[in-house]
């Protein structure tokens, strides 16, 4: 119950102070806001702790990833919890958290205005030894870029990767099929389109446009 009053109640003031007049909405009454740009969300989670408290932590997520529930593919910014322990000492923190989320949700929108730029920057970061969406996604990014070598060559690194797991096989499904199509980029963009609007749905998201330019 603490969760809920005041602490939910402080957050989601603050929330809507900083986060509704860039148009982002509150999943429910949760402590989740959305960045709806189509074929990604910015995604906000005033993170709870074990006891009353928040942290926070902001992030961009893929919809071609087709899952039903929010995830973080590129962090913006993680902040650690920190307690509720009066109402004014809680209501500043959560201002503060607040303000935050609303300056790392407009740093995302810059860094990726079009889809184009988000290829740009998942081409040219550094992959993470082991962290098969890492390569799942340059993969993806480096077809639409018009690279289907690199992109092959990403969705290799999958297919090498022991499936330990269901969501590792269902990955390597998916890493097959755009091997097979990696050289069409326009079998990639509808492969991508697909993929978004079915994760769209299991979201509960209104159907929107995804302009791959």
């Amino acid at each position: 119950m603490a969760d809920r009053s005041p602490v939910l109640r402080i957050i989601t003031s603050a929330a809507r102070d900083s986060l509704k007049p860039l148009g982002l909405a509150q999943r429910g009454r949760s402590r989740l806001w959305i960045d709806d740009h189509g074929w990604w969300l910015g995604v906000v989670e005033f993170t709870p702790s074990r006891i009353a408290g928040s942290g926070l932590h902001v992030g961009a997520m893929w919809l071609w990833h087709d899952v039903d529930h929010l995830a973080f593919h590129v962090d913006a910014v993680r902040v650690g919890s920190e307690l509720f322990r009066t109402e004014d000492q809680f209501t500043r923190l959560a201002l503060d958290l607040s303000q935050q989320a609303a300056a790392n949700v407009t740093a995302l929108r810059e860094r990726f205005p079009t889809l184009s730029d988000a290829a740009r920057h998942l081409t040219s970061r550094p992959v993470r030894r082991g962290f098969l969406w890492d390569n799942f996604d340059s993969g993806i990014a480096a077809a639409l870029a018009r690279d289907p070598d690199m992109a092959r060559d990403h969705f290799q690194q999958v297919l090498r990767e022991v499936a330990l797991a269901p969501w590792m096989v269902d990955a390597q499904k998916k890493a097959r099929e755009l091997h097979a199509i990696a050289a069409d980029r326009d079998a990639v963009s509808d492969w991508v389109t697909r993929a978004v609007d079915s994760c769209r749905s299991k979201l509960g998201l209104v159907p929107a446009p995804c302009a791959i330019s």
